[in-house]
């Protein structure tokens, strides 16, 4: 059994910046991949980042200049650098990890975007 627990977020003025963490537990042999997705109040959930087994990430266009998604293997970490934060970031944000056929989420981390 794997378990995601997400930290970092909080409330942020206008152009400020946040690292988010997600820890995973227990045992990630054969990982495919890990991401992060956010979810604003009556939207969906979407893709924020994902970053490869080998390090190869991928953005959403929206934010792709201003976060960076990056991982630590040896501590089971991954983490998504956000800057020039902008209102409409405000959202749930949740770390994804793939393992082998399973996909397991964390709790989310709110990140509030607001002067």
């Amino acid at each position: 059994q794997v378990h995601l627990v997400e930290s970092g977020g909080g409330l942020v003025q206008p152009g400020g910046s946040l690292r988010l963490s997600c820890v995973a537990s227990g045992s990630i042999f054969s990982l495919n991949g890990m991401g992060w997705y956010r979810q604003a109040p009556g939207k969906e959930r979407d893709l924020v980042a994902r970053i490869s087994t080998i390090g190869t990430p991928i953005y959403a266009d929206s934010m792709k200049d201003r976060f960076t998604i990056s991982r630590d293997n040896a501590k089971k970490t991954i983490y998504l650098q956000m800057t020039t934060l902008k209102p409409e970031d405000t959202a749930v944000y949740y770390c994804n990890f793939q393992i082998g056929l399973l996909t397991y989420w964390g709790q989310g981390t709110q990140v509030t975007v607001s002067s």
